[in-house]
């Protein structure tokens, strides 16, 4: 189902001259890993699979790669994100096979709501896709923008669920290729501009305002939760892509200063089981903007974003999505295959 260039893998694991490597993949690609470790294994690569939960590239295994002995990290399912790695890191994408410009034509009346100009953004799965879908449209009579994005993104047109930057372009609505709702909620919530997501897979199209409108009134309501709060524990995480401890500490700040009080606290996992034995009334995650939207639920007292925590204060009124951004980008990542590796070597 995904595409992952094992060979042009083992061919950068020849040039590092790799012993032992170890995989680490995403719940959706265990499979793909244990064929990857099969295939090295047969050209005499000892090969180790993480069993670890995996959050995407902002949670690279390259400090438990270096702890294991191995020469190298190969990282599945994500896009080559800018860090400072412990050891080469391998980036694999996986690439969906799926016809995406079946779905669109399919759904063409309804992209045409857009209007004349629109945005196309994916994720990382499709993009490679995205220029077909990109011709498709623009032989249909739209006039398609793909935006750059900022440094935190691999790809022209690719969005991450904390960062939205590749959709912020001049266009009268944005057209989103994938599965699932939390990234074209996202974008829709980041651009505040129409936005119609579209299943490759089943081909169904979804608009996003009823689901963006239901999205803000959950968040409101953990808003309305804190309300009362005093004590705050505000999170933040040590995995190398989520480590937002200026900003954390900027927001103990923030909080002291209007008569709060609040405990930094430094996790890996950030998970509400983890939290239990804590005194505090509500908590603020600055870290994965996913945390404390995915799992709301399961957490007893109230849970917000930092900028969610600005509407509690009184120092904003609008709703605006929690992003990661990066820096600027110079030039667009290679297709396929990402392999980048610390600056040292």
């Amino acid at each position: 189902m995904y595409e992952l260039h094992e060979r042009e893998v083992l061919e950068k694991l020849k040039e590092l001259n790799a012993k032992r490597v170890l995989i680490q993949t995403p719940e959706g690609l265990k499979r793909e890993a244990q064929f990857l470790a099969n295939f090295l294994e047969e050209h005499g690569i000892e090969s180790l699979i993480s069993g670890d939960v995996n959050y995407g590239a902002c949670d690279p295994a390259d400090r438990e790669a270096k702890m294991l002995g191995c020469d190298a990290l190969i990282h599945l399912g994500h896009s080559y994100m800018l860090l400072n790695l412990e050891v080469p890191t391998i980036f694999i994408p996986a690439f969906a096979k799926v016809d995406v410009v079946k779905a669109l034509s399919e759904n063409l009346e309804e992209i045409k709501k857009l209007g004349k100009k629109i945005a196309l953004v994916t994720t990382v799965q499709h993009i490679k896709d995205l220029n077909k879908a990109k011709e498709f449209l623009e032989n249909e009579g739209f006039e398609v923008k793909v935006g750059k994005g900022d440094g935190r993104i691999s790809f022209s047109g690719q969005v991450l669920g904390c960062n939205f930057s590749a959709a912020k372009v001049e266009a009268n609505g944005v057209l989103f290729i994938g599965t699932g709702y939390f990234h074209p909620v996202g974008v829709a919530l980041a651009t505040k501009k129409p936005t119609l997501a579209i299943n490759p897979y089943s081909g169904d199209a979804v608009w996003m305002d009823r689901e963006a409108e239901r999205f803000i009134r959950k968040r409101w309501a953990q808003i309305a939760k804190a309300y009362d709060a005093e004590k705050f524990g505000v999170i933040t995480s040590t995995k190398k892509g989520q480590l937002r401890i200026g900003e954390a500490r900027k927001i103990v700040k923030l909080l002291r200063e209007h008569g709060k009080e609040a405990q930094l606290i430094v996790m890996n996992h950030i998970s509400y089981q983890a939290l239990e034995g804590f005194d505090f009334d509500a908590y603020v995650v600055v870290a994965c903007p996913r945390v404390p939207i995915d799992d709301v639920e399961n957490w007893r007292k109230p849970v917000l974003t930092p900028k969610e925590l600005e509407i509690l204060l009184g120092l904003r009124e609008d709703y605006e999505f929690d992003e990661i951004m990066g820096g600027k980008r110079d030039q667009d990542e290679p297709m396929g295959i990402s392999l980048k590796f610390p600056k040292s070597l």
